[in-house]
């Protein structure tokens, strides 16, 4: 049950940023001079290199869920021993990959914001911040604030399984719950990628 409602949960929240994406190109339908000079600020090598972080954490997510649905809690051998990985050595590094991921997101923010592209501004010529920064900052930031409550979520996850005394069900299905969440983050990045930075 807990795992339909997820669904039916994710299922909203795809309609939330199907709302982001019509807005997205709406507005870049009747500003194309704006969004081909705004897009020339975007640095797309460094958000490939983010966005291939964040998609190798969907992989590494899924392989603590097959640990936990073997039920492996902890590793069963030495730390390098990738093979041998339990729930907690996955989701650890699954929480530092979006840690990074969000990080990255930061620090590509700082250099827009230094480029001019900001949400607010007085609309007069050359501004870049009014239709495309406010679009691009929505889009890309409420999809890190769902990454950001998907690394909430892993926490909890890894909280359980260390103050726990025996690895049950209930937290093998956690960690499955969560993985569709983290699993849904990552397939709406990808659009978000390929909507902003490649499809000029």
């Amino acid at each position: 049950m807990v795992a339909v409602g997820t669904i039916i949960w994710l299922s909203s929240e795809l309609m939330f940023f199907a709302a982001l994406f019509a807005s997205y190109f709406t507005i870049r339908s009747v500003s194309p001079g704006l969004w081909a000079d705004s897009t020339e600020a975007l640095n797309v090598p460094f958000a490939a290199a983010n966005t291939t972080i964040l998609v190798l954490s969907s992989l590494t997510c899924q392989l603590g869920v097959f640990a936990a649905e073997r039920g492996q809690v902890g590793r069963a051998g030495g730390l390098l021993d990738f093979r041998k990985w339990g729930l907690r050595e996955w989701f650890i590094l699954t929480y530092v990959m979006g840690a990074v991921f969000i990080g990255g997101q930061a620090l590509e923010y700082a250099e827009l914001v230094h480029e001019g592209i900001t949400m607010g501004g007085d609309g007069g010529a050359g501004d870049t911040s009014t239709a495309y920064g406010s679009m691009f900052y929505l889009t890309t930031g409420f999809h890190g604030l769902h990454v950001t409550g998907g690394l909430i979520a892993f926490l909890f996850v890894l909280g359980r399984t260390y103050m726990a005394r025996k690895f049950t069900h209930e937290q093998a299905v956690s960690a499955i719950v969560v993985s569709y969440y983290w699993h849904f983050v990552d397939v709406v990045w990808i659009g978000l990628f390929a909507t902003i930075y490649i499809i000029k």
